[in-house]
């Protein structure tokens, strides 16, 4: 009878074991067990690049965006002379 119970504990936990090992704690425990991972030297440096140009990027859209608006008030401006108020004549 024992021989037929261990058969069974070791069917029951081959997949309870690929669960395990499928899963997200299963996938952080192999990881920890490969050690870290080394990071190319130039790396760093290229993520500091990348942050700077996303910043140079988002000022450059602020400017734009305010360039933008700039040029349709202008735009309205010119295109409706009626709303503009008449200049007083000099006395004669």
């Amino acid at each position: 009878m024992s021989v037929i119970a261990l058969i069974l504990l070791v069917a029951l936990l081959i997949p309870i074991m690929g669960i395990v090992v499928d899963s997200p704690i299963g996938r952080a425990l192999a990881r920890r067990l490969e050690g870290p991972r080394d990071v190319p030297p130039g790396l760093d440096e290229l993520a500091k690049k990348v942050d700077l140009l996303e910043a140079e990027v988002d000022d450059l859209t602020r400017s734009v965006q305010s360039l933008q608006d700039d040029n349709a008030f202008l735009q309205r401006l010119l295109a409706d002379p009626s709303s503009r108020s008449p200049l007083p004549r000099p006395p004669a």
